[in-house]
């Protein structure tokens, strides 16, 4: 697929779960454009609303004063097309080395630290960081990957 656009979307909400559809809506919409398919674009869907959730659950504490800030950008390189995603919040941060594997033994029971592992085995990109403005963002990417030909070959360029 030989698709030169660039699109980029800026969102910014006061911390409310109500706005996590609308996110996902345009999500959705941004990733069909660059040619993710539906898989895709469900798992991108998955690990945006699981970062939204952590920005006003984790990041913001629930306090409606404090926004959270979601820009969403498309891009195409060659036959290389990608759909990139950064949440950031206004809260404290942490260090991201500090979230416990869910997979250890003595955390499998625990709620803490799924969201960021799904959203990592999601994402073809992930990264973690305390953002130039405040607070922590996750920038996130996914790659389109080009159709398999008959035969299971992928296009050559």
């Amino acid at each position: 697929m030989n698709w030169n656009g660039h699109q980029v979307v800026r969102l910014e909400f006061t911390s409310a779960f109500e706005m996590l559809d609308f996110v996902q809506v345009v999500s959705d919409h941004m990733g069909r454009s660059v040619g993710l398919d539906e898989d895709s674009i469900h798992w991108v869907g998955v690990a945006v609303r699981e970062s939204v959730i952590n920005a006003i659950k984790h990041g913001n504490r629930h306090d409606t004063s404090k926004h959270v800030f979601v820009d969403i950008e498309t891009s195409s390189q060659g036959q290389i097309s990608e759909l990139q995603i950064r949440v950031r919040d206004e809260g404290e941060g942490f260090e991201p080395e500090e979230v416990k594997d869910p997979l250890a033994p003595e955390n499998i029971l625990k709620s803490s630290g799924r969201g960021i592992f799904l959203i990592r085995s999601f994402m073809d990109d992930v990264q973690l960081q305390r953002a130039p403005e405040g607070g922590m963002e996750i920038r996130m990417t996914k790659r389109v990957q080009p159709a398999i030909e008959a035969g299971g070959k992928r296009p050559e360029s």
